[in-house]
């Protein structure tokens, strides 16, 4: 966070399930631990104020219905702005009794709107993109895990698919892990590849975007009464 403080960065995004870790991908993560979560995202807001730097923080988070999968947005002065809950559970997950949300939500930083699908969502749901594309959002948050794949083409040709068919800005923002194959990356609405991460290196990727190269044409000319 000192580092995007420094680089003048308005919203920083981490990968999905930053805290604890991600679970059911070969790595140790601790027990749930409701008091350190809620301590790490207290310290989090603390930052964000003194940074002036919005964050998307990606959890582990238990609520009165049980185990979620969730994205908390800290604004510039440490002030709650909601949260995003996983919808779309990975069937890999279903071990861990994660309870799906059942709806979405809007954020606004700096006057520009902005959803978040987290990892399996922006894979292989489109349509939760395409809500928030067809809300106003100028750019899409897609907190992640990714490791090795044996067809990484799909996950990257995907993030340029969920960019162009809405016209609008997808981050998609993964860890930095070996021999990975699909890291993180902002795709503008046209679907270039406008910065790309190193794959197993550790970076802040920075850019500033022009919100109003995100149209949102094919997004907005979308007919949901011809779908079921």
């Amino acid at each position: 966070m000192i580092n995007a403080a420094q680089n003048n960065c308005d919203l920083i995004c981490f990968p999905e399930s930053m805290i604890p870790g991600l679970r059911g991908v070969g790595y140790e993560v601790e027990a749930y631990d409701h008091e350190v979560q809620r301590r790490a995202l207290e310290e989090i807001r603390a930052l964000a104020k003194e940074r002036q730097l919005a964050v998307i923080l990606p959890m582990e988070w238990k609520d009165e219905r049980g185990y979620r999968l969730v994205a908390f947005v800290v604004g510039k002065q440490g002030e709650d702005l909601g949260l995003q809950i996983k919808n779309q559970i990975d069937p890999d997950e279903d071990q861990f009794d994660y309870i799906p949300g059942e709806g979405r939500q809007m954020f606004t930083i700096e006057d520009v709107a902005f959803g978040i699908v987290i990892c399996h969502e922006g894979w292989r749901y489109p349509e939760t993109v395409r809500w928030a594309a067809r809300r106003g959002a100028s750019i899409v948050f897609h907190p992640m895990f990714t490791g090795e794949v044996s067809n990484p083409d799909f996950y990257n040709g995907a993030m340029v698919c969920r960019s162009l068919e809405n016209n609008i800005y997808f981050a998609s923002v993964n860890y930095a892990i070996p021999n990975q194959q699909v890291t993180t990356a902002l795709i503008s609405p046209t679907g270039e590849r406008l910065c790309v991460a190193a794959s197993g290196v550790e970076e802040l990727l920075v850019l500033e975007i022009d919100p109003a190269k995100a149209t949102r044409l094919l997004a907005q000319r979308f007919q949901p009464g011809l779908v079921e």
